[in-house]
């Protein structure tokens, strides 16, 4: 009987599933790169802002407090943007004729809040408070980077579901003294490991179980 296939077809055939797998596991492991990158998540990019506010100088050259600039970070959800009122307290005596903040001082004659770009900013399906987060002893800088070496802000994580988780599956990992929360110089010590225990014992953290309940952030 006359053979209907070459004996190379078979090698053809396991070529080609090979070949078809490796272009599916491609195309995943692209789309998982792509999603993860700054394209998708921003992080790393630099927004226009009406004035070109540097965090680097006033953090780490004037020694100003996250605080004096965003009022509602120990308690409310949102760390708030600075009114015009609040660059006006420094501007109204300094720096009084530099065009580069004629924005600042239109905003104070008109009474028109500065449009400023949020950096950090979630989606509306995902619930966030930053008052909780500073009252467990989360440092700013370990969310938005080191916010005192950036002439200009950017957003410093992906803020992506699997950032938020890897630090909700081991927080004592990143938690600090509640009175080093707002030091843009605090470094892990070595003895982190013991210190976040103890720090989540006396600030009674949830476990990280109960932490990476879907409800907790998509309420």
């Amino acid at each position: 009987m006359a053979r209907v296939f070459h004996p190379r077809t078979n090698t053809i055939a396991k070529a080609g599933v090979l070949a078809v797998f490796l272009t599916i596991g491609g195309v995943i492991w692209a789309a998982t790169e792509i999603q993860r990158s700054s394209w998708t998540s921003d992080a790393g990019v630099v927004r226009d802002q009406p004035v070109p506010f540097s965090h680097q100088h006033h953090v780490s050259g004037l020694g100003l407090d996250c605080r004096y600039c965003h009022t509602s970070v120990t308690d409310s959800s949102f760390a708030g943007l600075p009114p015009t009122k609040t660059c006006m307290t420094c501007h109204s005596k300094i720096w009084t004729n530099a065009p580069i903040l004629e924005p600042v001082r239109e905003s104070w004659r008109t009474g028109q809040p500065i449009a400023w770009q949020r950096v950090n900013n979630l989606p509306d399906y995902v619930y966030f408070n930053h008052a909780i987060h500073v009252q467990k002893g989360i440092g700013c800088t370990t969310c938005h980077g080191q916010v005192g070496e950036m002439p200009l802000m950017m957003q410093a994580g992906s803020l992506q579901m699997e950032w938020c988780l890897s630090c909700h599956r081991d927080p004592e990992r990143y938690l600090r003294p509640r009175e080093k929360v707002f030091d843009p110089n605090y470094h892990e010590p070595a003895n982190q490991a013991e210190l976040g225990h103890r720090l989540a014992e006396q600030y009674d953290l949830r476990s990280p179980q109960l932490l990476q309940n879907c409800s907790l952030c998509h309420r």
